[in-house]
């Protein structure tokens, strides 16, 4: 059976902020501390209420398993059509392979062309050669190099 895609609500923040934890790739980067640290909720609240921010995740026999956050971005080039990007995608690493990304990519795909955008958008560590795959696999292709900033 497939996921449940759907909008993240304040009650999943307590599975998805350690699923969250799975992005990270040298120190950890979430405070799992129970409970929750209130800076989650206030985020979440700001999140939720932006009309441009979408945070999705993929909800299987009760469980969040999956989530990413898609950002429609006002545009004043081609001719100010927006564009859409996806930020912090992450799937239960015991369930990768099922589908559950390319099924939350999908739904981000159809809030992006409803939303009216020209292209659809994300960067993944070049360190992630398994999700570079997977991304190359449900049609997204490499045509630019990132560059980043730490703040």
């Amino acid at each position: 059976m497939p996921p449940a895609i759907r909008r993240a609500i304040e009650t999943d923040l307590a599975q998805l902020i350690p699923l969250l934890q799975q992005l990270s790739i040298d120190a950890p980067r979430e405070d799992l501390s129970s409970p929750l640290p209130p800076v989650y909720i206030d985020r979440f609240h700001e999140i939720d209420a932006d009309s441009r921010q979408h945070l999705l995740v993929a909800e299987l026999d009760g469980r969040i398993v999956g989530s990413l956050v898609l950002v429609i971005v006002p545009n004043l080039s081609h001719q100010g059509t927006p564009w859409a990007e996806i930020e912090n995608m992450i799937v239960d690493e015991s369930l990768r392979g099922q589908r559950i990304g390319e099924s939350l990519v999908e739904r981000a795909k159809q809030i992006a062309v409803d939303a009216g955008c020209y292209k659809l958008t994300l960067t993944s560590n070049l360190g992630r050669t398994d999700a570079r795959r997977f991304y190359e696999r449900i049609g997204f292709k490499t045509t630019h190099r990132a560059f980043r900033m730490t703040l």
